[in-house]
């Protein structure tokens, strides 16, 4: 049993691991290899799921002082109701549609971000759920 997993972890430090060909003889690679991925995508798309919930209070704040939703992120900040590190605004694009029904904030990965450009959170106001990337069941 060590021996195999001394071999799972040079294969996982030499080899991408979305490379890797599942079913090899390596035993535990057809299990650790996709509940490694899933962990991953959580924790790099948990950044942007925490702004999201900030931008969600920050909205409700924002709404109560103007009698209106805002439209961006930038609404907040110039507002004093919000604050997002730049470092953040360089990985994840937020776009918000929010109603008095709830709507939605969706928050869009670029390049800088280690996943790669286009992947999409999208967190419902009216039912509090995620969905899409790093999300259980995403697309």
């Amino acid at each position: 049993m060590a021996t195999e997993l001394i071999i799972i972890l040079i294969v996982s430090i030499t080899t991408p691991l979305l490379s890797l060909v599942i079913g090899g003889p390596i035993i535990g690679a057809p299990i650790a290899i996709p509940i490694y991925v899933e962990y991953i995508r959580s924790a790099r798309a948990s950044e942007a799921k925490s702004v999201i919930g900030s931008i969600a209070s920050a909205s409700d704040m924002y709404y109560q002082t103007n009698g209106e939703w805002p439209t961006s992120v930038d609404d907040l900040e110039i507002e004093g109701e919000l604050e997002v590190k730049q470092s953040t605004k360089n990985k994840w694009q937020f776009e918000l549609q929010l109603d008095d029904q709830g709507g939605t904030i969706v928050a869009t990965s670029t390049e800088e971000m280690a996943g790669g450009a286009g992947l999409i959170i999208t967190f419902n106001r009216e039912t509090g759920k995620y969905i899409g990337y790093g999300t259980k069941g995403q697309e």
